[in-house]
């Protein structure tokens, strides 16, 4: 494990992002982004899991523009005040111009495959769905993203495959807005929804809270095999 630094498309800058590198390569790569609570141990966790699975994995900074380095955690209210402070501050699109950058670094690392994905958890998972309207990756995996029926307009933009795991219990993430969103994608064969009725938001999140075992090992096995299936 290692951190790697990208520079900024916008000319503002440059960012260090978390790499997790496999056992064996060539290896696909997966752009993984970050909760509202930065890459902190959970990131890094799931980062080492991936890569075990046989990918490359960089994970980037995206609040490096308002506090370098953010490690939080969902265990207090103070941490958890301080994680919705900065998403509130986060620009969006500049995220996804730091994930387009992220990426193009990622085809390019040392015994990568040049094919590369997205896999985003709550902040993460709404712009992984922004980066599969918005970017050329191979493959976008969106884990309980909010606010997702706002971004419905931008679907026929969808070139590649779209895994989307709900939480059936989401308490950011009204039931109305994921209804919406789960009869929108209904039909596209690009687009895989997949509902966990009894779950909370933050259910794969790894020591979580909301951690949820059942739900957890079910999507995590899906995103498996979408993550194979485009980048092997």
């Amino acid at each position: 494990m290692s951190m790697i630094t990208i520079d900024a498309t916008d000319g503002s800058g440059s960012f260090n992002a978390y790499l997790a590198e496999p056992k064996h390569t060539p290896a696909g790569a997966v752009v993984l982004i970050q909760e509202i609570f930065g890459i902190n141990d959970s990131m890094r966790d799931t980062a080492a899991q991936l890569a075990d699975l046989g990918f490359l994995v960089l994970a980037p900074d995206l609040f490096w523009r308002l506090e370098p380095g953010v490690q939080l955690t969902d265990k207090s209210e103070a941490e958890f005040k301080r994680a919705l402070g900065l998403m509130g501050r986060f620009d969006q699109d500049l995220g996804i111009a730091d994930l387009r950058a992220t990426l193009a670094a990622a085809r390019k690392l040392p015994g990568a495959n040049g094919r590369a994905g997205t896999m985003g958890f709550c902040l993460g998972g709404r712009l992984a769905f922004m980066m599969a309207t918005r970017s050329d990756a191979d493959v976008n995996v969106s884990y309980y993203g909010v606010g997702l029926d706002g971004l419905l307009g931008e679907l026929g933009a969808l070139r590649a495959p779209l895994v989307l795991h709900i939480a059936g219990q989401d308490a950011f993430f009204p039931a109305e807005g994921r209804a919406r969103v789960i009869e929108a994608v209904s039909g596209n064969p690009l687009v895989h929804a997949f509902n966990y009725a009894d779950a909370d938001h933050g259910f794969a999140r790894v020591g979580g809270v909301h951690w949820d075992g059942l739900s957890a090992v079910m999507a995590n096995g899906r995103s498996a095999e979408a993550l194979a299936a485009a980048l092997k």
